[in-house]
């Protein structure tokens, strides 16, 4: 079997490297993200997803949550054979769509469903969802590019 991302040469892409690469990528936008939220003083909100309202505890579930939403962009990536994640730019421009996605599912649906106050799409638009919107988006571009750099490599 061939695979076009390389030309059409065969050039099997094995899943569980994909899921590791996207692990480490998620990692890498993670950090970043997590330094905005910091700021933004949202990492005790977080926590509270674990029954801490520590900031420490918030970054570390934070950052276990980037690794598996980087674990899954990796293995969908391989899974639908999204051959242009595997090139910088528009590995990019794919992370970007993964982390608008996450804005929709983490802040305006899970979490708010998690602490009790249902899907919060009304307030989607607000100062705080804006900024988050900001922080998925620079964990999309970032991780997308790092899952690039990285595959790029093998």
């Amino acid at each position: 079997m061939t695979d076009t991302i390389h030309g059409g040469r065969a050039d099997p892409r094995p899943f569980i490297s994909d899921v590791g690469a996207g692990a480490f990528a998620g990692l890498i936008g993670g950090l970043v993200f997590g330094g905005l939220m910091a700021m933004m003083s949202m990492l005790p909100m977080i926590g509270m997803l674990v029954g801490s309202e520590s900031a420490i505890v918030g970054f570390l579930v934070h950052m276990g949550m980037s690794a598996v939403i980087g674990a899954i962009y990796g293995g969908t990536v391989n899974v639908l054979r999204l051959a242009p994640a595997y090139q910088l730019v528009p590995g990019v421009g794919v992370g970007l769509t993964y982390g608008f996605v996450w804005w929709i599912l983490g802040p305006l649906v899970i979490m708010p469903t998690m602490t009790g106050m249902g899907p919060q799409f009304g307030a989607a638009l607000n100062q705080m969802n804006l900024m988050s919107l900001i922080g998925h988006l620079m964990y999309g571009a970032l991780a997308g590019a790092a899952f690039a750099a990285i595959t790029a490599r093998r």
